[in-house]
């Protein structure tokens, strides 16, 4: 991938994002920052073997915190949790500030503290290298508390389910994916979290 952007989880900059959100810089993962999200991955299955209580991975959310999920329902968890965020109104954003988000998200995925598969991020690159844009409405994030109905609506793309756009055009996301083949995600223990608990809609547009 010549003249791309490596991405490590530490290093980018301002420009970076400009070619890749303007001028559809493509984008990899570093070799050392997939080691660090294996690490981190590796450390989450070790913790789901204890069987101890893991806040959003093995329990519920919020008020729900304390009900246990069983191994069998934890990956439905997940999917759900994308599902039930992906709750945005208003216009959507345009390509460019999808494209920052996506970045943006990846790259905070690639520092190796969020327990996802390195499949994850890969996706997110996928959407961007092949400029498939999920629709994000434009309304609906809860600020500082987190960007969770505009990722999730990212997220929900990166499960094969939702719209995007390709070369302008609005399309079901299943319909893409299978066209560029590109493989929908199933979103694992802690993914769905590691995917919308963020900021990065907020800095995007910033």
């Amino acid at each position: 991938m010549a003249n791309s952007l490596i991405l490590n989880g530490h290093d980018l900059t301002l420009t970076d994002i400009e070619d890749v959100a303007y001028a559809g810089r493509r984008v990899g993962l570093a070799d050392s920052a997939r080691a660090e999200v294996e690490r981190s991955r590796a450390f989450v299955e070790r913790l789901l073997e204890t069987g101890d209580p893991i806040y959003g991975v093995t329990t519920g959310f919020g008020r729900l915190a304390d009900v246990y999920v069983s191994p069998e329902e934890q990956v439905e968890l997940q999917r759900n949790l994308v599902r039930s965020h992906s709750a945005g109104v208003g216009a959507r954003l345009d390509a460019p500030a999808v494209r920052t988000i996506m970045l943006l998200r990846a790259n905070a995925l690639a520092r190796g503290h969020s327990g996802c598969r390195p499949v994850v991020i890969e996706r997110l690159l996928d959407f961007l290298n092949h400029r498939v844009h999920p629709m994000v409405p434009s309304v609906g994030s809860v600020g500082a508390s987190g960007d969770l109905a505009p990722l999730a609506h990212v997220a929900l793309c990166v499960m094969g389910e939702g719209e995007v756009t390709l070369e302008g055009v609005s399309r079901p996301t299943g319909e893409v994916l299978e066209e560029l083949g590109i493989e929908p995600i199933e979103l694992r223990e802690k993914e769905g979290l590691s995917l919308i608990n963020g900021t990065q809609a907020t800095t995007g547009l910033g």
